[in-house]
């Protein structure tokens, strides 16, 4: 029994060194990008965005253990209906602050 807990403790490391080392990689691009100067701005903006991107699903999947397979799927739906609510608060305040902006000039 102690072999099973070892093996299986074993196992989720390694996923977190992986997921480490791909969080560390995706956020050490974007900034080499900048600093070095290679892309054109708009290219830039686009390699942030994608690893931006890539960087959410890595977490996901690494450190929330959050995949597609069916018994996480609420979960996943969890997190989604709860980003969607910010977005709408979010974007919401913004438009308001715009309009509100546009008034006053």
């Amino acid at each position: 029994m102690n072999d099973h807990h070892e093996s299986e403790r074993r196992q989720e490391l390694h996923g977190y060194l992986i997921g480490v080392t791909l969080a560390v990689l995706l956020s050490a691009l974007p900034f080499g990008g900048v600093m070095l100067g290679l892309l054109p701005k708009t290219a830039l903006l686009w390699v942030i965005g994608l690893t931006a991107l890539c960087q959410v699903a890595v977490h996901f999947r690494f450190f929330l253990h959050i995949d597609l397979s069916r018994s996480h799927r609420d979960d996943l739906q969890l997190i989604l209906f709860s980003l969607l609510i910010v977005a709408l608060m979010v974007g919401g305040t913004l438009w308001v602050l715009g309009n509100q902006r546009h008034m006053m000039g």
